[in-house]
């Protein structure tokens, strides 16, 4: 099945008003740019965005909040966005703010069918309040909901046109997570590259890099 499409607004044709998109990224480090740019130029509005923060003013995410187009960011720091912290602080963006590893286990437990998980962090603080807390061996956890979406937009380094994709270094970050919680996945990549698998890898248990490997020929015939 080939999976490429020929245009970023091809891709996020069927993203609707009032949608729940991932993005991944980590500042500015493997932003599906593209796709954002698309997301901008469709006037799709509405949005609850999904992202670690909400890029610059005037780079990634930030161009959807200049438009107004997010109406909610879930999200684990404003970062360097005036933007994000002047709607925030002025309520017209919703936000909700969520500790960075709760944040990435919330993704992580959507992609793996969890419902929830307790976690220590957040206990007796703001990041607790109208959430259940129990104690396990004399310690209080708090339980937190996995975060689903509609739609995952994500970054990759090397993708194939059946969707296999290969992440570069610290591009990586929430991509991965977040391509297996959400109902659809749109992968932006740099490089795309012919389908070459012949084993799947959830048949491989152990891979090991050889070294140093004899060209050996069994039986050598030659011309007289």
């Amino acid at each position: 099945m080939n999976k490429v499409v020929t245009t970023a607004a091809e891709a996020i044709r069927d993203i609707p008003n009032g949608a729940t998109l991932m993005v991944g990224g980590f500042g500015l480090c493997g932003i599906p740019e593209n796709l954002i740019l698309a997301l901008r130029d469709a006037g799709t509005t509405d949005l609850t965005a999904i992202s670690n923060n909400a890029g610059v003013d005037d780079f990634g995410l930030g161009l959807l909040l200049q438009t107004r187009q997010i109406r909610k960011m879930i999200a684990t720091y404003v970062g360097e966005n005036e933007t994000f912290e002047r709607q925030f602080l002025d309520g017209s963006l919703e936000v909700d703010l969520v500790p960075q590893g709760t944040f990435a286990e919330r993704i992580r437990a959507a992609g793996a069918g969890i419902p929830a998980f307790f976690t220590p962090t957040g206990v007796g603080t703001v990041v607790a309040d109208g959430k259940e807390v129990r104690v396990f061996d004399g310690r209080e956890y708090v339980m937190e909901r996995s975060l689903p979406a509609d739609f995952a937009l994500v970054k990759a380094w090397r993708g194939d046109e059946v969707g296999n994709l290969v992440y570069r270094k610290t591009a990586r970050n929430f991509n991965p997570m977040m391509a297996t919680a959400a109902e659809v996945t749109i992968a932006e990549v740099e490089e795309l590259v012919p389908v070459g698998v012949h084993t799947p890898g959830i048949f491989v248990q152990r891979i090991l890099r050889g070294e140093s490997y004899e060209k050996r020929i069994e039986q050598r015939t030659t011309r007289a």
